[in-house]
């Protein structure tokens, strides 16, 4: 077994080489799962950025992993993001015919303070809270595709709640 010289990866030359060994399949990882629409190369980035940021805590060995789980969870977000945009669309679009403007007007004051709360929730609250929200998925469903118990959930799920509810006083 040979001994690892090198505790993390915030070498720039190592850095370098590591982007060009992994970005093209990173990519390609990232396109066949989830389709161009949701814009795999900024995602991939990202995850690049991600692990830069981290570097003195990702080892060499963990580091191919490492970006892939980022990436992925990050094409994950962004696809639920997706999920409430659409949804809200057509809500949006099929009740607005016969209400005030003020009404209307204080409706998307009101959307936009949700979204902005829910972007300020921690990734892991805000996974679980548009699963369960958004999705329709139980507890038991989303500890299962996360790879956590079902009580890790209801608190990240409580904990989005708290926040929220925090941020926004009309809920």
């Amino acid at each position: 077994m040979s001994k690892q010289l090198h505790k993390d990866i915030c070498d720039k030359s190592r850095f370098e080489v590591f982007f060009k060994q992994h970005a093209k399949s990173l990519y390609n990882f990232l396109y066949y799962k989830f389709g161009d629409r949701l814009n795999p190369e900024d995602k991939a980035q990202e995850a690049f950025i991600k692990l830069w940021e981290n570097c003195k805590k990702v080892t060499p060995e963990k580091a191919k992993s490492y970006i892939f789980t980022i990436a992925n969870n990050l094409m994950l977000n962004e696809a639920a993001h997706q999920k409430v945009v659409l949804k809200h669309q057509k809500t949006k679009t099929s009740h607005h015919t016969n209400l005030s403007p003020e009404f209307l007007m204080e409706e998307e004051e009101y959307r936009q303070k949700l979204e902005k709360s829910i972007s300020k929730l921690t990734e892991a609250q805000r996974v679980a809270f548009l699963m369960n929200r958004v999705e329709g998925k139980r507890f038991k469903e989303i500890a299962n595709l996360l790879g956590i118990s079902t009580k890790a959930v209801e608190k990240r799920i409580y904990g989005a709640l708290k926040k929220l509810r925090q941020d926004i006083e009309e809920l």
